[in-house]
């Protein structure tokens, strides 16, 4: 299969050439993951040409992205390279968290290359491992800037060949080592790409701010009520015309269980037409009233995203704001205040372009950036508003939304 990539891609892999070591800042919905494959593939040629194994590793935030990632990876892999996932999660491909047997993989396959998927949370496994590390690409390089994760990402920044973080939102710090304006470990921005020029190119969507200002009372106690009325107010006053498709980010994962058990919304929702699935990591997975395994969730998620004609609501309480990939997204409505980088990921999960639009574009029937002529011409970001609650959430939003969209930056976030 053909890998084309569009310019702003093309500018952040020739950076990466002219440099061994970066950070690659791109919106979220550019493609990243693009760009990190076609650098694999090329050097992976390179590699051929000089008969070398290369060892090239992929880091993520959370084993479902390490899966999905390897998904996007390997329907362009060469039949020489050989995969090894390197966390905790179920996976078709081998797999081990044993230092030993992580050197073992990358030895006995000498006439191979290797392409490891780990974690943050598993990357010091890798390192303990003492294997050699040709290319290694960080996806939501922010990630590293944990305290637990930090020490592995620095001591792999010492020792391999190239060495690349990618992220929407970076991370920076003036109390400690940590924040990625720390060259040494991080090097410098050697891309930075606008959110005005995907824009204006076609490839995503600017987001609208929607206050949803109403009068319910509001107190911890009765929280749970409050979230679920607000909810199903909020999908009363969405254009049902076009089949939304909402995700609401809920305050913690009792309330949302509290929310779906304890009141009417699920069948308040069933009456409206609407599907629900909801996701946390203490509850598990579920589609409509039936608990499934994460497989399962994502699949159904995938395929109810690309169907035009279904609408559907879907809670979570943090596991989809950042890098899993959800398409069609409509709505996002914020029951909690996120922080910066997790609201951010959250905008970008509604301001992709729907399917037939970006087909229209890329055949030449629609002018790319001319929003009125699109199916979808925006994603809308909802917060509720109410004398006591959400005020401080609109201010954040508003502020990434100006920094982002407006400015051309990035948002601004600290560890």
């Amino acid at each position: 299969m053909t890998l084309t990539l569009r310019p702003h891609q093309e500018r952040a892999l020739d950076a990466m050439f002219r440099e061994n070591k970066g950070q690659i800042v791109v919106p979220t919905g550019g493609g990243k993951t693009m760009i990190m494959i076609k650098d694999l593939l090329l050097n992976l040629e390179l590699a051929e040409d000089l008969g070398h194994q290369l060892v090239n590793v992929v880091v993520a935030p959370r084993i479902l992205l390490a899966q999905q990632l390897c998904d996007d990876f390997f329907t362009f892999l060469p039949d020489n390279v050989k995969v090894l996932h390197v966390h905790s999660g179920r996976t078709p491909f081998d797999s081990s968290t044993k230092t030993d047997e992580i050197k073992e993989f990358v030895d006995n396959n000498d006439d191979a290359h290797i392409l490891i998927f780990t974690t943050y949370h598993s990357l010091n496994r890798v390192v303990d491992s003492e294997i050699e590390v040709n290319n290694i690409y960080f996806d939501e390089a922010h990630n590293g800037t944990a305290k637990s994760f930090f020490k592995s990402v620095s001591e792999v920044s010492e020792y391999a060949e190239r060495c690349y973080y990618f992220t929407a939102t970076p991370r920076v710090s003036y109390k400690h080592d940590r924040g990625m304006n720390n060259v040494n470990v991080w090097g410098t921005i050697i891309e930075q790409v606008s959110a005005i020029e995907l824009v204006n190119a076609g490839h995503i969507l600017s987001p609208t701010i929607v206050p949803f200002e109403h009068d319910l009372h509001y107190n911890k106690v009765n929280a749970y009520v409050h979230h679920a009325l607000t909810v199903e107010n909020i999908i009363d006053n969405i254009d049902d015309t076009v089949n939304p498709k909402v995700l609401v980010s809920v305050p913690s994962s009792r309330v949302l269980n509290n929310m779906l058990g304890h009141t009417s919304l699920l069948k308040e929702l069933e009456s409206r037409g609407y599907d629900v699935l909801h996701i946390t990591s203490k509850y598990g997975a579920y589609v409509n009233k039936t608990k499934v395994n994460r497989t399962t969730f994502f699949k159904t998620l995938k395929e109810w995203g690309s169907k035009e004609e279904k609408r559907f609501v879907i809670f979570h309480y943090s596991i989809l704001s950042e890098g899993i990939n959800v398409s069609g997204l409509s709505h996002t409505i914020f029951l909690r205040n996120l922080n910066v980088i997790e609201m951010a990921q959250s905008i970008g999960r509604v301001i992709r372009l729907n399917k037939s639009d970006s087909d229209d574009i890329k055949e030449g029937n629609i002018s790319p950036g001319v929003v009125s002529m699109y199916r979808k011409s925006t994603g809308y970001c909802v917060v509720p508003v109410h004398k006591n609650y959400g005020k401080k959430c609109k201010e954040r939003l508003t502020r990434i939304v100006n920094d982002i969209f407006i400015e051309g930056g990035h948002a601004n976030a600290v560890c």
